[in-house]
């Protein structure tokens, strides 16, 4: 009975692992190049204007949160690494949010409410107009939100996390790991 207890778990273990690498396998690949994209400025200094921030931040270290609501974790989330931002206006460090949606003008109140709420300054939140993400980025159907990480347009960092998954320890990881694109 043992050995069959033992046998169901490493056979869980197993099926476990390869269905986690499979959802990697279709997210865009740290080490990737990562292209331009056009959102619409609903906070930043651009607000209410469609442009590339991809583009504007350039070889730039940046933090892309890409999420499909914008709740309390996820504005937990911009709000930290908002003030890493901010600490890190010498290393030319910048962020933005893009919020995925198939009625954006709708979405961009939430944002407003988030920028007001949390005090967010140094992240511009912004829209996408489609849930998919752009084009080539590879946003899992299945995550929530998806936070990207690059230097020199090379991503270094891409999580995925499913609604309800965002808690403030992952929170805490995510901001700790911005270290990982400032040296």
């Amino acid at each position: 009975m043992k050995k069959m207890i033992a046998l169901a778990a490493a056979a869980l273990v197993s099926v476990s692992y390869f269905a986690q690498a499979a959802d990697k396998a279709e997210c865009l690949e740290v080490g990737s190049k990562v292209g331009a994209f056009y959102v619409t400025d609903v906070t930043g200094p651009e607000a209410g204007k469609k442009l590339c921030y991809r583009c504007k931040y350039g070889s730039r270290p940046v933090v892309t949160i890409f999420s499909r609501q914008m709740d309390d974790q996820v504005a937990s989330l911009v709000k930290q690494v908002d003030g890493v931002v901010g600490a890190n206006q010498d290393k030319s460090m910048a962020a933005f949010v893009v919020l995925l949606s198939d009625k954006p003008e709708e979405a961009a109140g939430s944002l407003k409410k988030a920028a007001d709420s949390t005090g967010i300054k140094h992240t511009p939140l912004t829209t996408f107009d489609g849930q998919a993400g752009p084009e080539g980025y590879k946003i899992a159907k299945e995550a929530d939100t998806t936070v990207m990480m690059w230097v020199n347009g090379e991503l270094k960092i891409n999580e995925t996390y499913k609604a309800g998954k965002l808690d403030s320890a992952t929170v805490s990881k995510l901001v700790k790991d911005t270290g990982s694109i400032l040296n």
